[in-house]
């Protein structure tokens, strides 16, 4: 993790897959909503359109039974390469990206979370650090799980 703005919380990984493997993870809901969030959470995904100005309106169910609304609205999409949503959440509002760099047999994942004040993001910097961290192993799973040409 490296922050290079008081406002941007900045998480990275390098996974065993490609690209294509990676953004598909990504762009298609039936595989997102299994690895979205942090360890123990679950989603129920009421819209996904995966389009720019599309919505992806969700639930996160937390295991201590405590649900979580979240409203997004994509405003960029580069197949394979960027991911560009707003979160617009007025209690913490960011703009999230998703750049894949590729990497010799590998690829790089950046997610970046831009909130409107350096104060927001460092009120919530402490659960979300190894919230990204828990989100990155589950999607590590689900990539496990799909088949090699998706």
């Amino acid at each position: 993790m490296m922050t290079d703005k008081a406002n941007e919380i900045v998480s990275t990984r390098v996974f065993n897959f490609s690209r294509e493997q990676l953004f598909n993870a990504w762009a298609q809901p039936e595989y997102l909503a299994k690895w979205w969030g942090p360890k123990g959470f679950a989603n129920i995904f009421k819209e996904f359109d995966f389009t720019i100005g599309g919505n992806w309106i969700f639930t996160m169910h937390a295991p201590d039974g405590n649900s979580h609304e979240n409203v997004n609205r994509f405003t960029q999409i580069v197949v394979p390469e960027l991911i560009v949503y707003d979160h617009l959440q007025s209690n913490h509002a960011f703009t999230g990206s998703f750049v894949f760099e590729e990497l010799p047999g590998k690829t790089k994942v950046i997610f970046t979370m831009a909130f409107e004040s350096a104060e927001e993001c460092q009120k919530l910097k402490a659960f979300i650090v190894p919230a990204n961290e828990e989100n990155f192993d589950r999607l590590q799973a689900v990539l496990e799980g799909m088949p090699q040409d998706e």
